[in-house]
């Protein structure tokens, strides 16, 4: 069971009265001015403004009214789920209070809004400084996968590997735990009904990347991971492979490109066949 308590102001407290009115209960305690309880969570406000969360979905409603910018928190984001060739990139972080300084320093934020340039240059130190679990899930594989589970399948059961894995390495993995919400947590968790092992605790919001410094960290990484892998790619075939999947007529060269030099059959370690660039290919 979770347990959660924090000061909260006037106006946040009667924010909080108004969202859980229908399940406020009478309480006797000469110190609690409200007592709300649902199922799998207690919420007790104190006439001192002090604010106690308690129950498995403690931390999911209390997340909304934490100061989220500055606190210990772990967060997970992923790359490469839009592009033709190379491979999907997840990875877990961890930040911790005294990172902070770090973060605004080096500007962290969404990866998607950084230079390619500035990001290969900040990976390494990113790497070093944050406990971190990566995933790298290269096309042969993806295409293997993929024939059975669709991507956000894929993302889910990665995106869930990647923190057991922080678990695993032994690391202290903060209850403030967030994702960059890709489809909806029911369909996230049935996703993941046959894994062995799953990690909960987690808060899922769009453009958490944006938000929550662990999830840029994780943005970054990743982004760094996956420029590096397609540069091994650009050197392995001497291609220099586009981006995305918008620029059909690149894409569509680059193709043709590994199938004169090494056959369709490669196709399948460059690109994510289900892609539907490759249909003309089939």
């Amino acid at each position: 069971m979770s347990n959660f308590s924090f000061k909260l102001d006037e106006n946040k407290i009667q924010k909080l009265k108004e969202t859980f009115k229908d399940y406020i209960k009478e309480n006797k305690n000469e110190y609690v001015d409200t007592f709300i309880q649902k199922e799998d969570l207690t919420i007790t406000i104190y006439k001192s403004q002090k604010v106690v969360f308690q129950g498995n979905d403690a931390f999911f409603y209390a997340s909304a009214y934490i100061d989220t910018k500055k606190n210990r928190q772990a967060g997970s984001d992923e790359v490469g789920t839009g592009d033709v060739f190379g491979p999907v990139v997840v990875c877990a972080a961890i930040v911790e209070e005294a990172d902070y300084p770090f973060i605004e320093q080096n500007h962290i934020t969404d990866s998607k809004q950084i230079d390619d340039k500035i990001i290969l240059s900040l990976g390494p130190q990113l790497m070093k400084k944050f406990k971190h679990s990566l995933l790298i899930l290269d096309n042969k594989t993806y295409n293997r996968v993929n024939q059975t589970d669709n991507l956000n399948a894929i993302k889910a059961k990665m995106h869930n590997k990647a923190f057991l894995n922080m678990v695993a390495k032994g690391y202290d993995v903060p209850k403030a735990a967030y994702i960059d919400q890709f489809c909806s947590v029911d369909n996230y968790y049935r996703y993941l009904f046959n894994e062995k092992e799953i990690y909960h605790d987690l808060v899922f919001e769009t453009k958490a990347e944006s938000k929550y410094p662990a999830v840029a960290v994780g943005s970054m990484i990743s982004r760094y991971a996956f420029l590096e892998y397609m540069e091994k790619l650009n050197q392995k075939y001497h291609i220099n492979f586009h981006r995305g999947s918008s620029d059909t007529f690149a894409i569509d060269n680059d193709i043709q490109m590994i199938i004169n030099k090494y056959g369709k059959k490669e196709l399948e370690n460059i690109g994510k066949l289900n892609f539907k660039n490759f249909d003309k290919y089939r």
